[in-house]
């Protein structure tokens, strides 16, 4: 059974679209967060170490592959290495608090990540004011 589940996965990232791998790669950073503060909580540090590990090498993968051509890498290059630099903190000093704060940018960078892919499918009606 979880052969066909990690097959089931494999072809989901294979066949999905740019726009719904970084929406993975945001929800994989989610989780492995989350992972981490549960490690912690339970004086797991290999497990906490690992997953702040995870999440660092996916905010490295966001940052490499920022377009700088557009003004909107720069704020969110910024963000990234912020965000890295306390997962570091994190990871030193096993510290549930630093991973919360982390755990709000990934989820805020997450939700605005999914309304932008939806407002790309269904663009709003012209005049149509988008709340």
């Amino acid at each position: 059974m979880i052969t066909g589940y990690n097959q089931y996965k494999e072809n989901s990232i294979n066949t999905a679209q740019p726009e719904e791998l970084t929406l993975m790669l945001y929800n994989g950073l989610v989780k492995f967060i989350m992972k981490a503060q549960y490690a912690i909580s339970k004086k797991d540090l290999e497990g906490a170490h690992e997953n702040i590990i995870k999440a660092q090498n996916i905010i490295q993968e966001f940052a490499a592959t920022l377009d700088q051509k557009y003004e909107l890498a720069t704020g969110l290059l910024l963000l990234y290495e912020y965000m890295n630099r306390r997962l570091v903190e994190a990871n030193i000093h096993k510290s549930t608090e630093i991973l919360e704060e982390v755990l709000g940018f990934a989820k805020q960078l997450r939700d605005t990540w999914e309304q932008a892919m939806k407002l790309a499918k269904h663009p709003p009606k012209k005049g149509a004011v988008v709340i």
